[in-house]
């Protein structure tokens, strides 16, 4: 038995031609950059949108040279032997130089330079 679709014709298959289908093509590649230019319009303004709201939540630090300041103890640095019991934190030392905004070196109280920048993200102010 032939389903009905097979016998019976297509409106869009009987009324196609090779002009209307080059024509058609040739409009749509036109509309294409049009479109490509819209998204990325789109995308930038997304894109601002999103800074702007992170750059409001966010809080800058102002760090001295001289301040003392506490550093986050890193997985890597973790001794494994104290597991959940080690501290989060670990100091205090002392600001040495500032590389650029929200890189500092730092020195332990000794005067002793500790050899990686650091950045503000892991410090946080010390208060005696």
């Amino acid at each position: 038995m032939v389903p009905v679709e097979v016998g019976s014709g297509l409106l869009r298959r009987d009324r196609y031609t090779e002009e209307d289908a080059e024509i058609n093509q040739k409009l749509h590649l036109d509309l294409l950059e049009e479109a490509m230019e819209n998204s990325q319009l789109r995308l930038a303004a997304y894109q601002q949108r999103a800074a702007r709201y992170y750059n409001k939540k966010v809080k800058g630090q102002l760090l001295k040279v001289g301040d003392l300041v506490l550093r986050k103890v890193m997985p890597n640095t973790k001794n494994p032997q104290h597991r959940v019991f080690v501290a989060n934190w670990e100091g205090p030392y002392k600001i040495r130089s500032i590389l650029w905004k929200g890189t500092y070196h730092l020195e332990d109280l000794e005067g002793k330079l500790i050899l990686r920048a650091w950045n503000a993200e892991h410090l946080r102010k010390y208060y005696q």
